[in-house]
């Protein structure tokens, strides 16, 4: 490592320091048979870990802590938020207030399944 390289280091917050390590890897995606890709989903739900986490462990590669909040994931466009707002009836730009709805309407989808 340079010595400007390191100063850089020096210079960012300890906490920051681990998580350039990570802005330096690659994400790799792997096109693969649907069933593949289900055995893999399906055990990583059972482990109560990411499949990225399970592929890891597949492979013999560390894997990273459990997340203190896990949480789910799903990216919402412009036009989305117009649907979602429409749907409950909500000014599309009130997106802190259709993400408490979508939360809502999510935990029942799960309580019902129950």
């Amino acid at each position: 490592m340079s010595q400007s390289e390191t100063e850089k280091k020096a210079k960012l917050p300890s906490k920051w320091q681990a998580a350039n390590k990570a802005i330096k890897a690659t994400q790799v995606a792997f096109d693969m048979d649907e069933r593949i890709q289900y055995e893999i989903r399906r055990q990583a739900l059972e482990d109560g870990v990411s499949p990225s986490d399970q592929i890891r462990h597949i492979l013999g590669l560390p894997c990273t802590r459990r997340p203190k909040r896990p949480r789910l994931t799903v990216s919402l466009s412009p036009d989305d938020y117009e649907l979602l707002g429409q749907k409950y009836g909500i000014d599309p730009a009130k997106q802190l207030e259709i993400k408490k709805i979508v939360v809502a309407e999510l935990t029942e989808f799960a309580q019902d399944k129950n």
